[in-house]
């Protein structure tokens, strides 16, 4: 990636053009210019990937729940079963409390819908719901980690129309409203709907940027370190996560780590109808 300072640095047409009329001297915020440029392009790449994460740890959650929903529901059906079935046949107080127990956690929130009007039941919100309230399609995404083409075009759109990179606030505006849709458009893996927005972005308006002051330039970089030690907390949240772990566990291959779980919750329902066979075989 090619940064503004390599570009001056090129030819000394840079430096040439930013010297005052007359002399060859540096002016004295040359050399904060770009701290503050560097600071921003670090800051630009840390935000690309604290997103790229996010948006994994988010489609991993989503699908975790519908292929995997099942599963779990179905084991802690088969166990419930066992503890009934064992109760029923030593009628021990301790395992009619455990079976009881056992059931009522399977029990749906009697009258939960009516009271939420439709919004969530007894097992929680509706997709819809969900939907609405996250900004998420209803439908899950198809895989954890968008395709390749659509993580190139969001890399070089976040680059580009970073709101970061506004000196004003009506041009940050602009930039933060395009680049909720570049996110948006980057969870749903969606490469056609982004090369759209690419092309938008190439036919928009170039923000201009005005000559900056020392002041100015310690402000922008007080900012940028404020920015930046946000970022790192909302990072270290994702990376402890329930999620987050998992994800951690297969960084290369994240849907194959789905279907290994899969496999092992599988496992374990075969394992759950045998032991619910074997004790009502005793009873």
């Amino acid at each position: 990636m090619t940064t503004p300072e390599a570009e001056q640095g090129g030819d000394g047409a840079g430096a040439d053009s930013a010297a005052p009329p007359g002399n060859g001297a540096p002016r004295p915020e040359e050399r904060l210019e770009r701290a503050v440029r560097a600071a921003e392009q670090a800051l630009i790449e840390y935000e690309i990937a604290l997103e790229t994460f996010r948006v994994e740890v988010e489609n991993f959650s989503r699908l975790h729940e519908q292929r995997l929903g099942p599963v779990y529901a179905r084991l802690e059906e088969l166990e419930a079963q066992i503890l009934e079935a064992r109760a029923a046949r030593t009628q021990d107080p301790d395992d009619l409390r455990r079976a009881d127990e056992a059931r009522a956690r399977l029990m749906p929130i009697p009258g939960v819908e009516e009271l939420m009007h439709g919004w969530m039941d007894g097992h929680g919100l509706f997709p819809e719901a969900a939907a609405m309230l996250t900004d998420q399609a209803v439908r899950p995404p198809q895989r954890v980690r968008p395709g390749e083409e659509a993580r190139k075009l969001y890399r070089e759109l976040a680059r580009k129309a970073h709101p970061d990179l506004a000196q004003e606030e009506r041009e940050r505006a602009r930039r933060e409203e395009f680049i909720t849709r570049v996110n948006a458009a980057y969870a749903r893996g969606d490469a056609a709907e982004l090369r759209e927005l690419a092309a938008e972005w190439e036919a928009g308006p170039v923000p201009e940027r005005r000559p900056s002051h020392g002041e100015e330039l310690y402000a922008r970089l007080e900012w940028l370190a404020e920015r930046k030690e946000l970022l790192t907390v909302l990072a270290r949240e994702l990376e402890d996560s329930a999620i987050g772990a998992m994800l951690r566990l297969a960084p290369d291959d994240p849907d194959r780590l789905l279907d290994e779980i899969g496999e092992q919750l599988t496992q374990q329902v075969r394992e759950r109808e045998d032991e619910l066979a074997s004790v009502l075989g005793q009873a």
